[in-house]
Order: structure tokens, then C-alpha cells, then sequence
């Protein structure tokens, strides 16, 4: 079917690996963990795993790979002003099932250049939404997801799973608060102003089986002011995500997210290579 061939003509792109000080304790590759589950989250963003043997030990690693389009897309390669590491353009498969307003906000990053990759397949399980629309006004090509008995040519969850090894989400809430299942939308920050919080905010984190409880890899606080509704801080909220999305998957496309000895993802600053966050 249409939507089969597109994913499974989709082949993994090495990257440069990160250049790092050996004594340093962060590292460019990640614990070894399975996420065999597709978990249906709003924005997403992809990439997926590789092993490879380092010089001292057999280690299970997720190099950050992105996927290629069966279009042609030129091999487009840009060089980091005064370093040695030579990156490819990324390719990404963004999810949506709504307006899809950080998605619009990663595709226009992408367009204008402050982040190195292009945004070649967007997957939804709603083929009239806005996000969709826009998917489509824009020449960038829909998959639905799931399959279904009124849309066959749909992906199925057996062929997400062979393309897509990991995702990362993000969520209107800082997680772990406010996380979890029955937690989305306008549900996320009515329950935070009932609570009394003070803060809240938004938190892209890595998908695994459940809901809302991979690893952690950004945040933004976002203050809950004394008389605010649920609808003026879910705007508030919202524009956070679109400046927080575009930059993690900036660091994503540069080759920045690095891993802590425990296995807390971190990215590596742009400006100071030195300083993580």
C-alpha cells in the first residue's frame, strides 16, 4: 500500500558522532533500551537505534539517526563553523493529530535554517485535521495512523514499529506532575490550577510503553498566575512548547543530546560545548 511503501522506503542515515573529552562523564550514546510500544502522543519527532562496537567493550548504543525519504531529497551536508564534525541534514517524520501548531513552528525552523533537517512525512490519525492540511499545503506527505477498516492504506502498528525504534513527546505539564493517562489538552492545566501549583510548564521527554514516563530530556517553567484560566495558561503554556520543540530538535539535528553515566539524557549547549543542560 501507499503508506507501507513510503515508510519502508525509508533507510537510516549514519551521523558524525559527538567529539568529546574522554574524561568526560557524559557520552554520545544512550543505555541500551527496548520501546517496543507505539505510544499515540500529539508532536512527535523520530529516530532510532544502532550497536556498534567501541574499542574497550560490546555497547548497545542509539546513535541519533533520522530517516530518508523515498523522495529525492538532496544529501545536503553543513559543516560547524570552527569544529571538526561534519553533520548531515536530518530527515523527520513529525506526528500530529490536531492544529499541529509545533509542528508548524519545527517545519518553519527547519525552512528558515536554524535547524538542520527537514521535516519529509507527517503522521496522523486524523487525516482532516489542521496539522494534516498543512502537512499537504506544504507538499509534505500524510500517513495515517492507525489503519483502519475506513482507511486500509493506513500504517499499521507492526510498521511504525519497524521504522521508528524511539520517539520523544512533548507534554503541557512538567513531568512527572500532571503526567500520565487521562492527562492531555485542556485536562492537563485545569488540573494544575485546582492543585494550586505555582508553576507549571512544558517538558519534552523520550517515549517508551507508557504514558508520559520516559526520560526527561527538556524543560520550560511556565508561572500559573493567581486568577489564570485553564485557557490563558494552556497559551502560555503553548507558546514555551514552540520555542522548546524547535530547539531539542535543533540540538537532535546538530548531533547535541548526550547521555549521563545513569542514563539522564542532557544536551550539550551550542554556544559553550562544555555546558549541558
Amino acid at each position: 500500500m501507499e503508506s507501507q511503501s513510503l515508510f519502508s522506503g525509508f533507510c537510516s542515515n549514519s551521523i558524525t558522532p559527538l567529539y568529546r573529552n574522554p574524561q568526560n562523564p557524559l557520552s554520545s550514546s544512550p543505555p541500551s533500551l527496548s520501546y517496543p510500544c507505539f505510544n499515540q502522543s500529539k508532536y512527535q519527532v523520530s529516530f532510532e537505534n544502532q550497536y556498534f562496537l567501541s574499542s574497550q567493550r560490546l555497547r548497545s548504543v542509539r546513535r541519533l539517526l533520522c530517516k530518508n525519504s523515498v523522495e529525492k531529497v538532496s544529501n545536503l551536508v553543513s559543516e560547524k563553523e570552527g569544529s571538526k564534525s561534519w553533520v548531515k541534514r536530518k530527515r523527520l517524520a513529525v506526528f500530529v493529530s490536531g492544529g499541529g501548531s509545533n509542528f508548524r513552528s519545527i517545519n518553519q525552523a527547519c525552512i528558515e535554517g536554524s535547524v538542520n533537517g527537514d521535516v519529509v512525512v507527517l503522521v496522523t490519525n486524523k487525516h482532516a485535521c489542521g496539522g494534516s492540511q498543512y502537512a499537504r499545503d506544504k507538499g509534505i506527505p500524510v500517513i495515517l495512523f492507525p489503519k483502519t477498516k475506513d482507511e486500509p492504506g493506513g500504517l499499521s502498528p507492526d510498521d511504525l514499529v519497524k521504522v521508528l525504534r524511539s520517539i520523544f513527546n512533548i507534554h503541557p505539564s512538567l513531568l512527572p506532575s500532571f503526567g500520565g493517562k487521562g492527562y492531555y489538552g485542556m485536562k492537563v492545566h485545569k488540573a494544575v490550577i485546582a492543585s494550586g501549583a505555582r508553576y507549571s510548564g512544558a517538558t519534552i521527554h523520550f517515549v517508551d510503553e507508557h504514558y508520559d514516563t520516559g526520560r526527561i530530556l527538556a524543560q520550560k517553567i511556565v508561572p500559573v498566575l493567581a486568577n489564570d484560566t485553564a485557557e490563558e495558561l494552556a497559551a502560555r503554556v503553548l507558546r514555551e512548547e514552540h520555542k522548546l520543540y524547535v530547539e531539542v530538535t535543533a540540538a537532535l539535528c546538530e548531533d547535541r543530546i548526550v547521555w549521563r553515566e545513569d542514563g539522564v539524557p542532557l544536551i550539550q549547549s551550542k554556544e559553550n560545548p562544555e555546558e549541558y543542560y
